[in-house]
């Protein structure tokens, strides 16, 4: 039986390619930042939380809202090693890894990818998927695609649509979701490899795990999620969050 503890860090960058300051945007008056901690939260599987800043205007956005946050240094290349300098400060049995700009993952889906590493003890890292069938989608590059084997072990991730249909029959595909789960020696051990060719290739750091020869096991959830990366994404989250508070309020 597992009895670790299991810290959450949530990654956060001021700066971003694609939507500039994108985690201080705000919906219905909370920021990205806060809608993504406030989901953490509601996990049952989290014991402890916090947001890794690369900047004190994040930190101090956290603060104001009550919650937790560390400063990091600003070179880190990728939320796992920003993440991993959190880790190797502290004590704990598995860290998960939230990107701060995904506002919508289902606290349920934290628990299932946190309980795939209480499950097996020979697992060192675990993720999330949800099963989608649509074109749009299916041909997105910001999209991420992944498959995996009977068991559950991914076999690969891609921007591209995988797997080809050579007949065009089919656009049904897994799209991986934004969070990921790590026995806290395995972090700081992934995170001292270096850069893999396939990862290069695909902007994608998971890929180098397996190209390292390690195992991520993946979880199918019903719940879908939106990561922010531009303008068109945050309208997206905000009509989901504005009809998801419309459905929660009291009918006359």
């Amino acid at each position: 039986m597992f009895n670790g503890e299991v810290l959450c860090v949530i990654p956060a960058r001021l700066e971003s390619t694609r939507l500039s300051r994108k985690l201080l945007r705000k919906i219905q008056g909370k920021t990205l930042l806060q809608l993504v901690y406030e989901r953490v939260r509601e996990a049952r599987s989290i014991d402890r939380m916090m947001v890794a800043c690369d900047h004190e205007e994040l930190k101090n956005c956290v603060e104001s809202f009550g919650g937790q946050a560390v400063l990091t240094a600003k070179h880190h290349q990728s939320g796992t090693e920003r993440i991993a300098e959190v880790a190797n400060r502290m004590t704990c049995d598995v860290v998960v890894n939230v990107q701060g700009d995904e506002p919508l993952m289902h606290p349920e889906t934290i628990d299932l990818t946190v309980n795939i590493l209480k499950r097996d003890s020979h697992c060192v890292m675990s993720t999330a998927c949800i099963k989608k069938n649509d074109p749009e989608g299916y041909e997105d590059p910001n999209v991420v695609k992944m498959t995996k084997d009977k068991e559950g072990w991914a076999l690969y991730f891609s921007r591209s649509p995988i797997p080809f249909d050579r007949e065009k029959r089919s656009t049904e595909y897994l799209k991986h979701l934004g969070i990921y789960a790590y026995r806290r020696s395995f972090l700081l051990e992934f995170s001292s490899l270096s850069s893999s060719t396939l990862e290069q290739r695909e902007k994608l750091e998971q890929l180098r795990v397996l190209e390292n020869g390690f195992r991520i096991r993946v979880g199918e959830t019903p719940h879908d999620s939106i990561g922010v990366d531009t303008e068109s994404d945050l309208e997206r989250v905000q009509e989901k969050l504005t009809l998801a508070s419309q459905e929660e309020l009291p009918h006359a």
